[in-house]
C-alpha cells in the first residue's frame, strides 16, 4: 500500500508540492496540429507522470503543458531527483517528437487539504493551500525551491542547490539566476 491508497479524503497532510511546464509551450502549440499536439502532451504526461508515480509521488492535474504533483514530505529527497529526471526525461522525450523546450520546476513544502472535486461521479483528487499557492507563484528559469524543501533535504542533495536572494528561493546548481 502506498500514502495514496492508504489516504482518508478529505484530509489535511503536509506535501511537497510542485508545478512543472514547458518553455515556449504556446509558441510551439500555434504551429502544431491540435491533433499531434494533444498526442504529444499525453505521450509527455504519461512519461513524466510515471516518474512520479515511481518515486511515490502523484501526478494530480494537468493543465496545458502545466503539471501539478506532490509527494509526502518525508520524501522530499525523492521528489526533488524526479522533478529532476522529468526535467531531463521530459526534455529529451519533447525534443525526439519535435518540441525542443526546457521544463521549469517549482516545489514548495507545507499543509495542504487533500479531497475530491468535480463533478458528481467524476471526482478527482486534488490539493488546495497556501503551500500549493506559493509553489505556483515561486519565480524559476529552471528547478527553484522554496526554504521549506531545502531544509527539509538531506545534505547530499542540498548540495544540488545555491541560494539565490531576493526573496530567497534555492535554484539548481546550473541554472541562470531568474531576473
Amino acid at each position: 500500500m502506498s500514502f495514496w491508497t492508504q489516504l482518508r479524503m478529505p484530509t489535511e497532510r503536509e506535501l511537497l508540492v510542485g508545478f512543472y511546464d514547458l518553455a515556449g509551450y504556446m509558441r510551439h502549440a500555434e504551429k502544431t496540429a491540435a491533433q499531434e499536439l494533444l498526442a504529444t502532451m499525453a505521450g509527455f504526461f504519461a512519461r513524466t507522470g510515471q516518474i512520479v508515480g515511481d518515486a511515490g509521488g502523484r501526478l494530480i492535474k494537468t493543465l496545458g503543458d502545466a503539471g501539478l504533483v506532490a509527494f509526502p514530505a518525508e520524501a522530499a529527497d525523492a521528489g526533488v531527483f524526479a522533478l529532476r529526471s522529468v526535467q531531463s526525461t521530459g526534455r529529451e522525450w519533447l525534443g525526439q517528437h519535435g518540441f525542443r523546450t526546457s521544463i521549469v520546476v517549482k516545489l514548495h513544502l507545507g499543509p495542504v487539504a487533500i479531497g475530491r472535486v468535480g463533478s458528481p461521479g467524476q471526482e478527482i483528487i486534488d490539493v488546495y493551500g497556501k503551500t500549493v499557492n506559493v509553489a505556483a507563484a515561486l519565480p524559476s528559469t529552471g528547478l527553484a525551491v522554496t526554504p521549506a524543501v531545502f531544509r527539509s533535504l538531506q545534505a547530499g542533495t542540498r548540495k544540488l542547490f545555491k541560494k539565490h536572494t531576493p526573496l530567497i528561493s534555492y535554484i539548481d546548481a546550473g541554472d541562470a539566476r531568474p531576473d
